[in-house]
């Protein structure tokens, strides 16, 4: 398995679910979060002629001449669209394209938006190299890892699968 941005968001984000969606167990259709998130995408992207990269089976929300671009729903995991978009960085680090990283949330209860400017320095880059590392180790193991039991498990997409 290929590690992706939507991996890393979830290895960040929760190991198991990282794991389950690395191994094609994708529970992500029948979430209404995921729908919302999908449908502002997609309204955002259409005023925008550079929306959605597709690179080596990794798929990037925007690039432009400074910056990569990656648009989320609500500020719920800062960290993992940060390392999300540091690995963007990274990929395109690799093949002689430098830019700088750009997060923008949309909440959709405060009609405000929230944007986080990031670049792949020294530290970052050490950092994606180990965490890709550690992705490919979790992902070689026979099991999932088990439940984290936090309160951001009400609302996610992997609910039934690991309570039910």
């Amino acid at each position: 398995m290929n590690v992706t941005g939507t991996i890393v968001n979830y290895y960040i984000h929760c190991r198991r679910q990282c794991w389950l969606f690395g191994h094609g167990m994708n529970f992500e259709d029948d979430s209404e979060d995921v729908h919302i998130g999908r449908i502002l995408h997609e309204i955002r992207s259409e005023s925008t002629k550079d929306a959605e990269i597709l690179m080596d089976g990794i798929r990037m929300d925007q690039i432009t001449a400074e910056y990569v671009l990656e648009m989320k729903k609500s500020d719920a995991d800062i960290e993992a669209a940060r390392w999300q978009t540091l690995y963007y960085l990274y990929v395109l680090k690799q093949k002689g394209i430098v830019r700088k990283g750009k997060i923008q949330f949309i909440e959709r209860n405060k009609q405000v938006n929230k944007t986080v400017e990031l670049e792949l320095d020294d530290d970052n880059e050490r950092g994606i190299v180990t965490l890709i590392a550690d992705i490919k180790s979790l992902l070689e193991q026979e099991a999932p890892p088990e439940p984290i039991h936090a309160k951001t498990c009400d609302r996610c997409a992997y609910y039934s699968y690991c309570y039910v």
